[in-house]
């Protein structure tokens, strides 16, 4: 699924470069993609996903 529309990144993107990366936060996917650079709207979702990317990271370390 598409969470930013304006530059087609997708939910499954975001998850592979927050786990690619090592990132715990919006702004490591910023530095890297142009995501919410234009309308904004997808960065509610994007902060979901990576969330639960990062719990999902350490619930299989544990």
């Amino acid at each position: 699924m598409y969470v930013c529309v304006c530059h087609a990144i997708s939910d499954k993107k975001i998850m592979k470069l927050t786990q690619e990366h090592n990132l715990a936060d919006i702004r490591g996917i910023r530095e890297i993609t142009p995501l919410g650079s234009q309308c904004g709207k997808c960065i509610r979702q994007a902060k979901v996903i990576i969330e639960q990317t990062v719990v999902n990271r350490y619930q299989k370390a544990s």
